[in-house]
């Protein structure tokens, strides 16, 4: 018999740092949640409220971040690697375009906690993103989403008396060949293969894997791999992109300039970063 689910994307205001989000989840899902629901979690949304946060303004890029801004992303990026990963033609636009002072700046923090092979992204280099967040803030990746999905889990079933899964998740691709399911971000949920930074991204990209968010922890059960991965798209496909999918997206939306925008604006944006997927067989 095949799943269906049904799905209740969670608005909350916005998590700044220092936002108790263990209460702030407790509230948001109480009169929600189901014995055996999915509780799915945005790993930007939890590296924000934890304050796992980098200021770009006030890194200085040395020579090889500078020449992976100016070079590597407005040509290899725009005139092999685009076109080789069916990159849509508004992106490569944009990548013609790059920014060379904030985006060296960004690679220069992309080497430095990521490595070479994810610096060679285009985007959301070793799942450092500055989507939805202000000035020129950037989130790192969850060093331990495992410890938090789990007292997420806990924090639950003791406040609301619903044993649940906690699923947190990332919107960085996963791709599926089969059975074979690998990520250029560093550390998904076991059964998913890390490795090769870019290079990962591009074969998945150039050959067609299927692609879909990526699950990084799992607490409260033990689901499989596809289970896991098939939850994590359904709730990215419903959670929304808050301000922007993208950096350049969110200073469109109000209309200011790359690292203009404040936490007041982004209080004002509408953000699920819960969503619940309830299994109906």
């Amino acid at each position: 018999m095949v799943n269906t689910y049904e799905v209740v994307a969670v608005t909350t205001r916005y998590w700044r740092p220092g936002e108790d989000y263990l209460k702030q989840i407790v509230k948001a899902t109480e009169n929600k949640v189901e014995k055996g629901d999915f509780v799915t979690i945005s790993e930007k949304a939890l590296s924000t409220a934890l304050g796992n946060l980098m200021d770009e303004s006030v890194v200085h890029p040395g020579w090889l971040a500078r020449f992976l801004a100016k070079y590597w992303m407005r040509s290899i990026w725009v005139h092999i690697l685009g076109p080789l990963c069916h990159l849509r033609k508004k992106t490569v636009r944009r990548l013609r375009a790059y920014p060379i002072k904030e985006g060296s700046a960004h690679k220069q923090v992309a080497l430095k906690h990521a490595g070479l092979l994810q610096a060679l992204m285009y985007g959301s280099e070793g799942a450092i993103d500055g989507s939805n967040l202000p000035y020129s803030y950037v989130s790192l990746p969850l060093r331990n989403a495992q410890q938090i999905a789990q007292k997420i889990q806990e924090q639950i079933k003791f406040k609301l008396g619903k044993k649940v899964i906690v699923v947190i998740v990332d919107s960085d691709k996963t791709y599926s060949l089969g059975k074979l399911h690998f990520t250029p971000r560093p550390k998904p949920i076991k059964g998913i293969h890390s490795f090769g930074g870019f290079l990962a991204y591009v074969v998945g990209r150039s050959f067609k894997f299927e692609r879909r968010a990526t699950p990084l922890a799992v607490a409260g059960s033990q689901i499989t791999t596809e289970e896991a991965l098939e939850i994590a798209k359904i709730a990215n496909r419903s959670r929304g992109f808050g301000a922007g999918k993208t950096i350049r997206d969110m200073a469109k939306t109000f209309r200011i300039p790359l690292t203009g925008v404040t936490w007041e604006m982004l209080d004002k944006v509408k953000h699920q970063p819960i969503v619940i997927v309830k299994p109906r067989a």
